[in-house]
């Protein structure tokens, strides 16, 4: 199957999925895939920019999170991707629940990296965050790879 767009997912929106589309999107473009990458939240802080926690971590390795704007995910935008890409086992079965059409575009983002899911660092410490920062490095560039081949 051609994954020609990616939806990354999280809660708020804020800190794990923006984070995600950035890395998924940088690496995918390096390695000269065309694939789109965008994100919403099960129960985003719509209007939103990315966490400042979230955002310093990013930055610290050279990702930037400026511009990031949090949006509600909806069936109508779920839709729109050939490919959607949770943090946790629960926002599967959240999206599933609201659009159960919509279930077999539906993985992990750690799929190739454990499939244990990310854990939410909001509100957490920046130790935290960049514990998770690594998690979800790692797991975009096993899903470059993967969608590579």
């Amino acid at each position: 199957m051609v994954f020609d767009s990616i939806l990354v997912v999280c809660v708020g929106n804020i800190c794990r999925s923006p984070l995600g589309e950035r890395l998924l999107a940088t690496r995918l473009a390096q390695r000269g895939l065309d694939i789109s990458v965008s994100s919403a939240g099960i129960a985003a802080l719509e209007g939103y920019g990315a966490d400042a926690d979230a955002s310093a971590v990013a930055a610290g390795h050279g990702v930037s999170l400026d511009g990031h704007v949090a949006r509600q995910f909806s069936h109508q935008i779920g839709s729109e991707h050939a490919l959607i890409l949770v943090m946790e086992a629960g926002h599967k079965q959240s999206i599933i629940k609201s659009a159960p059409d919509l279930s077999g575009r539906i993985l992990l983002f750690d799929q190739w990296t454990g499939a244990r899911g990310i854990a939410d660092p909001f509100r957490r410490s920046i130790d935290f965050h960049e514990e998770v920062f690594m998690q979800i490095d790692k797991a975009a560039n096993a899903w470059v790879d993967k969608l590579a081949k």
